[in-house]
Order: C-alpha cells, then sequence, then structure tokens
C-alpha cells in the first residue's frame, strides 16, 4: 500500500495523478488495517500539496537537507555553551569546508 503513493510520483500529468491518488485513497480507506485508514485521511487532507509538485515541480526537499545537516550541527555542539558555537558549528558543517590541519607528526 505504502509503495502505491510512488505510482501517484510516477503519472506523467496532474489529471493522471489525481486518478492515481483517488484510486488510492479509496484503497486505503477500505482496507481492514487501522493505521492505513487514517494514513488515508492524513493523504486526503494535504493532498492539494501532494498534488501541487505537478503544476509547480516544487518540493521541499533543499529545506529538508539543510535542516538534517543543522541537526547534526546540534548533534557534534552537544559541548557548546553559547549560540555562536552553535552557529560556527552550523557553518562549518554547512560550508563543507576542507580545513588543512598541521601533522604534528612531520
Amino acid at each position: 500500500m505504502v509503495q502505491s503513493l510512488d505510482t501517484v510520483y510516477a503519472s506523467k500529468d496532474i489529471d493522471e495523478a489525481r486518478e492515481k491518488f483517488n484510486s488510492l485513497f479509496r484503497w486505503l480507506r477500505k482496507s481492514r488495517l487501522e493505521p492505513m485508514k487514517k494514513v488515508a485521511l492524513t493523504l486526503k487532507k494535504y493532498s492539494v500539496e501532494i498534488l501541487n509538485i505537478f503544476t509547480t515541480r516544487l518540493t521541499n526537499a533543499i529545506c529538508e537537507g539543510i535542516n538534517s545537516m543543522i541537526q547534526a550541527a546540534k548533534r557534534k555542539a552537544r559541548g557548546y555553551h553559547t549560540i555562536q558555537g552553535f552557529s560556527c558549528m552550523i557553518y562549518l558543517i554547512a560550508a563543507k569546508l576542507q580545513l588543512a590541519c598541521p601533522n604534528p607528526l612531520r
């Protein structure tokens, strides 16, 4: 059932996607599994946003990627007690800098 959502995104246009989405919604609502019925209601609630990809071709993938980097910085900056230390860690991770460290063994 979950993989059926991929068929919606594989559609060529919004009409085909809407048809596949509605078919998936009906299938999930008829399911005997209560969690799948709940998923169907959530999908229906956000159907406009889900189908919006076919008109705008925009997603929030870049924002999710940036948020992932910030969360990684948050985990790495646990020892910092100021916002400046935390923001510096975010910049270091997000910029993907290659810092040259001196080799003390040479």
